[in-house]
């Protein structure tokens, strides 16, 4: 391994790191939805590819989510937003579809998965950027037949992108009548249900050495994980203060723009490779 390479490598996860605590901060999205595309970019600018070189993003990505979830949780719960009852009635069908969610990204090429990422990131980006906040699918959460649909759903479809509960359970929750804040809090519990099954999960696959840079286990890499979890937890609370001192609206429809270039670049390098 070229030492000057891996220095800029680790020069880079550093930047994508903070970033991504700031942005999980302030705009209540996980930080999974910027860290994929820039740890598959890393990755690549390395010399690492090959079919299985999306199941170490995701999975790298997913782990760091464990690790900020449960921050995030605790520090939500302090100021009493977390609503605990949406919560334990949720998670139980978010982890079925994260176990089921981990066993199609096994199974999948990486430019399947590209694909994937890049078709869901701009719908994200789309709502983000355009959506608004009256917008309402109904005035309580889903319960019964379709919360057993839905949960599942939001699990499954986060693991096949690397991201935690923010990108889809914030919109879901804030459609079916629920404060931003309350959002944004109890999504952070999603993340958690979603990551540490799937993030457990990942650390059995096999991935093939061209998809596989150095130290990683399993489809995890330790490098890309402990540095933006260092990062992360450094930033995250700017973002927190930055919430409350900008105009959040505005810059969440920036950065709806920013992730529909982003998902369109991902899905033309899956059509390129």
């Amino acid at each position: 391994m070229d030492v000057a390479l891996l220095l800029e490598l680790l020069l880079f996860l550093v930047v994508i790191g903070g970033l991504a605590g700031v942005l999980a901060g302030l705009l209540g999205v996980g930080g999974g939805i910027v860290l994929v595309p820039a740890f598959f970019f890393a990755f690549q600018v390395m010399g690492y590819d090959g079919p299985q070189l999306m199941q170490v993003c995701l999975a790298t990505s997913l782990a760091t989510i464990i690790v900020t979830s449960i921050r995030s949780v605790a520090s939500h719960n302090r100021k009493g937003a977390v609503d605990w009852e949406i919560l334990k009635g949720w998670a139980p069908g978010i982890v079925v579809g994260a176990i089921v969610g981990v066993l199609a990204a096994s199974a999948l090429r990486s430019t399947t998965l590209q694909m994937i990422f890049g078709g869901l990131a701009l719908v994200i980006g789309l709502y983000m950027a355009f959506g608004r906040s009256s917008w309402r699918l109904a005035e309580q959460m889903p319960s019964g037949g379709r919360q057993y649909l839905y949960s599942p759903l939001v699990g499954f479809l986060s693991v096949l992108m690397g991201i935690g509960g923010g990108s889809f359970g914030v919109p879901l929750m804030s459609l079916h009548g629920m404060a931003i804040h309350r959002a944004v809090a109890t999504a952070a519990g999603f993340g958690l249900a979603i990551a540490l099954p799937s993030g457990v999960g990942f650390l059995f696959l096999e991935i093939a050495a061209e998809s596989r840079p150095p130290l990683t286990i399993g489809a995890v890499n330790l490098p890309g994980f402990l540095v933006v979890i260092a990062m992360t937890m450094l930033t995250a609370p700017l973002g927190v203060k930055l919430a409350h001192s900008t105009d959040a609206a505005k810059l969440k429809r920036i950065f709806g723009g920013f992730l529909i270039l982003v998902a369109l670049n991902m899905l033309r390098k899956a059509l390129m490779g």
